[in-house]
């Protein structure tokens, strides 16, 4: 099956060009179907190719100076949307010359620049920012919005629902995902009255392809009972924060314990090969690549400070959504709901 071509964003992330180029690199060795439009200064991009030779016959380059800042105020990044890595990976995904987009860059230019190019799907009204957590079962665990969106009606949370639901069948192969709005407690008393009001229309919407579950609290997120997590992008952003939080608490308890003493040093080789299937559980490399559902097209968050096996993560996770068709399965789950009973009260 031929996979369109895939846009990276050269310049964007901590390290620039030459993480984000072995991670395409790495994910090329793993898929040999995959075929990239290189966007950035070309002298650099040149210089870490050769580096990856494979890459030559599957890549093309075009060529801009122009970087969005880390730090960069998404307003002012969208005046350059036309001169800079991101600005014209994302415009080839419009303009069809790639199916899908990653960057490692700012996160509010990148949602910006891809909103007002790719424009949100028919019968949505905003787009949400979802990524893959571990879990306790075999299968991680969708969670969304994750910062795309401050503040979210009832509307909105049953739209991200059905959403997350879409990437979840990719994802599991569950054909009825089980969904959970994130609350303060379980009962169905608990939490805002949007929040209630979704809960309530999502039991009513039998005819959607999910299993509607009620409620998770934050410290359930984890646990593998659900595969759907679904919140404003202000909780969700400051629960996904802490996840990452914790997980580097433990590690770095865990390498200070075991650097203690002697005897502590002793106990880390007997206990290695758990401590490193620890370590690979909690490494964010491993899950990333985050996704901004909703838009007319697939565009891949990476995160800034990723390495080469985590770019590559993120690149394999925009060519599922490309093989899986995310876009039209989405508008199919949408039109299978009354839009109207969906309003804000």
């Amino acid at each position: 099956m031929s996979l369109p071509r895939i846009a990276i964003d050269a310049m964007g992330g901590d390290e620039g060009v030459r993480v984000m180029i072995e991670g395409a690199a790495l994910a090329r060795r793993r898929h040999d179907r995959f075929k990239f439009l290189l966007v950035g200064d070309e002298t650099q991009i040149k210089a870490a190719l050769a580096n990856h030779p494979g890459m030559s016959g599957a890549s093309e380059i075009l060529h801009c100076e122009d970087v969005v800042a880390g730090d960069e105020k998404p307003s002012r990044a969208l005046r350059r949307a036309k001169t800079t890595s991101m600005g014209l990976a994302v415009d080839a995904v419009k303009r069809g010359d790639a199916g899908a987009a990653v960057s490692a860059g700012n996160t509010g230019a990148l949602m910006a620049m891809s909103k007002l190019a790719l424009r949100t799907m028919p019968g949505l009204d905003r787009p949400a920012l979802a990524a893959l957590l571990p879990t306790l079962s075999d299968d991680d665990v969708i969670m969304l919005d994750l910062g795309a969106n401050r503040e979210c009606d009832a509307r909105n949370l049953v739209q991200f629902a059905i959403m997350g639901a879409a990437y979840s069948r990719i994802v599991t192969g569950r054909e009825r995902p089980r969904v959970r709005l994130l609350n303060i407690g379980t009962e169905e008393t608990k939490g805002t009255e949007d929040i209630q009001a979704a809960a309530d229309r999502l039991r009513a919407a039998s005819e959607l392809a999910m299993d509607f579950e009620g409620y998770v609290e934050a410290d359930k997120i984890n646990r593998g009972e659900c595969d759907v997590i679904v919140c404003d992008g202000f909780s969700g952003n400051i629960a996904l924060k802490a996840i990452e939080g914790a997980a580097r608490f433990v590690t770095d308890l865990l390498r200070n314990a075991f650097s203690s003493s002697f005897r502590s040093k002793v106990g880390f080789l007997v206990s290695r090969p758990a401590t490193e299937l620890l370590k690979h559980h909690l490494d964010p490399n491993n899950h990333n690549g985050a996704v901004f559902l909703g838009l007319n097209g697939v565009v891949v968050k990476s995160h800034g400070s990723a390495n080469a096996k985590g770019v590559a993560n993120a690149v394999e996770v925009a060519a599922r959504l490309l093989e899986d068709d995310i876009t039209n399965r989405i508008a199919k789950d949408l039109s299978a709901v009354d839009t109207q009973s969906l309003d804000a009260k």
